[in-house]
């Protein structure tokens, strides 16, 4: 066998809620160049539809499904629509989450409808589909890959007004492990990457100041923030045979910032 061949997703389908955002719609075409069908969850019917128009151009099948994954109900109906479409369900990308830098508050004062939103907007929009997902493929007894978006906060503090972010993606974290021993005896693997800031429009105001930009490159050997291709290796890695006796781990992707702390 060509080792190559462990990386193909040939008639495997993929799930990625979130996946019309740039993170999200950047792995959604990686997947579909190595044989993946995709469906694209997102809120906006006009984002889901642009980018699973970016999969079907990538060489395979896109389907856009409306849904707000926030919601259960949304969630199991984006899931019943994907086995609809494709008769099968083998990925789950949880590529919803952010707001670093929308609400920041003092650890000691922060306030608790921001830091409910933030816990929202990363780890329910992480449970609430997997959940579905997760149901779906127990039940098709094929096994499967779930792959989870942390960040490195998970992993360190910084000084500035980011609790809720922190704890969030801290909770990815340790959901990913949790989620990885409970589902293994079903094939389920369940995997993170956890990257640096990203170069997309939901940090751009940010990365506009340079002074802001200029300390987060020099916390970072490698000179630069992230782009979404930087993340395509990893979540090929994590979503094909390639990773078959890996579960439970949570790769860095953050050109050796964590490796300076």
């Amino acid at each position: 066998m060509n080792p190559i061949d462990l990386f193909r997703l040939d008639g495997r389908v993929a799930f990625i809620p979130g996946g019309s955002g740039a993170i999200g719609s950047s792995l959604a075409q990686g997947l579909a160049a190595v044989g993946a069908r995709v469906a694209v969850v997102g809120r906006s019917a006009e984002r889901a539809e642009s980018a699973a128009a970016l999969v079907t151009d990538a060489g395979t099948e896109g389907l856009a499904i409306v849904a707000d994954v926030n919601v259960a109900d949304d969630a199991s109906r984006a899931v019943a629509e994907t086995l609809d479409a494709f008769g099968r369900l083998d990925i789950v990308i949880n590529a919803i989450g952010g707001g670093a830098g929308k609400v920041m508050f003092p650890a000691e004062e922060y306030p608790s409808k921001e830091w409910d939103w933030i816990f929202e907007l990363n780890v329910t929009t992480t449970v609430l589909p997997t959940q579905a997902a997760v149901k779906a493929m127990i039940e098709l007894g094929n096994g499967g890959r779930v792959l989870n978006i942390s960040s490195v906060r998970g992993q360190l503090g910084i000084n500035a007004g980011y609790s809720a972010y922190v704890a969030a993606k801290g909770a990815i974290d340790s959901l990913t492990r949790q989620w990885a021993t409970e589902w293994a005896k079903y094939d389920i693997a369940v995997n993170a990457i956890s990257p640096t800031f990203v170069d997309t429009p939901q940090v751009a105001m940010l990365l506009s100041d340079p002074d802001f930009k200029a300390g987060i490159v020099s916390r970072i050997p490698m000179g630069r923030v992230g782009r979404t291709d930087d993340l395509i290796g990893a979540a090929l890695l994590f979503c094909s045979d390639a990773s078959g006796f890996i579960t439970g781990q949570i790769l860095t992707i953050d050109g050796g910032l964590t490796a300076t702390q």
